[in-house]
């Protein structure tokens, strides 16, 4: 489909609006929810299509104004608009990429330190906490779901959730393993050191997705959780553990109040799990899943994080590089996201 072809859009809007007037349209939630769901992917782009459109008309009449009747002001003010016009439209047309299956949905973002101890563990916290920023410069939410302490710094691992409309779409950019080179604070020799540390994104599976698990094959643990809550949620085992045992594929929850929401976010997570692994395995049943293992090692990095002997920040699928390390520390990652999206 041509996601340009907006008059095909507006067609599709029709005939899914007229779905829902339908008298049995509720009795099916699934089925319901789903078309909902593409009503508001489609009015939005709709709508930021003819947002655009209008825009462009407003500057070509005051372009013809400012020929006729030349003023220093509204040239500037041409200028500005037609800048971040530009912007607008760079950014609709990163969002015509995004329409694969999952796109849409909100991303569920795992990072793991590869071998070294106390500098992968730091290095894993460096891009939880890039992540977290770039999701707060684009008005996304994040929600952590599970973390566990490094012994010394960092973390051995962090789950968390990134709330809003494509994240999945962006997010799916980052999965791989990432390698930073920088002098460890941790080494009283100041030797340089290379780091690892994966993240692994998938969609949040929303209802309307049916996926059969078998319960025999869950393995259920409950725990005092650690992370973020007041002491009350340390004087519960509330935190929830499930392993699905043919795959071995372990998810794990203490961001809610109560046992019965982590068991039930943490359910959503495995279901995640379970259907990418069922898609890359190109199996019917989840009863064939066997699990698969990737090295957090040299050879298997998407980008490089150099700090020292001089400051990059190269992304090997594309070769997009930029050299203000800090920055992109700091979440500007987006010319990383597009770049990839534009390459795919």
């Amino acid at each position: 489909m041509n996601l340009f072809d907006i008059a095909k859009l507006e067609t599709q809007l029709k005939e899914l609006e007229s779905k829902t007037t339908q008298e049995n349209f509720w009795s099916d939630t699934n089925n319901s929810t789903q078309i909902l769901n593409q009503i508001k992917t489609i009015k939005s782009k709709v709508g930021k299509y003819k947002e655009i459109e209008n825009e462009i008309i407003n500057l070509q009449e005051l372009t013809e104004l400012v020929e006729t009747e030349p003023d220093e002001d509204i040239v500037k003010d041409i200028l500005k608009s037609t800048n971040k016009l530009n912007k607008e439209i760079e950014k609709f047309e990163i969002n015509t990429f995004l329409s694969g299956k999952y796109d849409s949905n909100n991303a569920i973002v795992t990072i793991h330190p590869g071998a070294g101890g106390t500098e992968s563990q730091d290095w894993a916290e460096m891009l939880y906490r890039m992540y977290t920023r770039w999701a707060n410069k684009n008005s996304y939410t994040v929600k952590e779901l599970d973390y566990l302490e490094g012994e010394e710094a960092g973390l051995k691992s962090v789950t968390f959730e990134i709330i809003g409309e494509n994240a999945y779409g962006y997010m799916k950019c980052e999965m791989g393993v990432h390698r930073l080179v920088r002098i460890s604070p941790f080494d009283s020799g100041g030797r340089r050191h290379t780091s690892f540390a994966s993240v692994e994104v998938l969609p949040e599976i929303t209802d309307d997705i049916e996926l059969e698990i078998n319960s025999d094959d869950l393995r259920i643990d409950t725990y005092r959780a650690s992370g973020a809550g007041g002491q009350h949620i340390n004087k519960t085992s509330s935190a929830v553990r499930i392993t699905h045992i043919p795959t071995n594929i372990v998810v794990a929850c203490q961001s809610e109040r109560s046992q019965i929401q982590n068991r039930e976010t943490a359910m959503k997570m495995l279901k995640s799990k379970l259907l990418d692994l069922k898609e890359k395995e190109h199996k019917e049943k989840i009863e064939d899943l066997k699990g698969i293992q990737m090295d957090i090692a040299w050879g298997s990095q998407i980008r490089s994080y150099v700090f020292c002997p001089y400051t990059m920040v190269k992304d090997h699928r594309t070769n997009y590089e930029v050299g203000n390390v800090q920055a992109v520390m700091d979440g500007e990652i987006n010319d990383f996201i597009e770049s990839y999206l534009k390459m795919k």
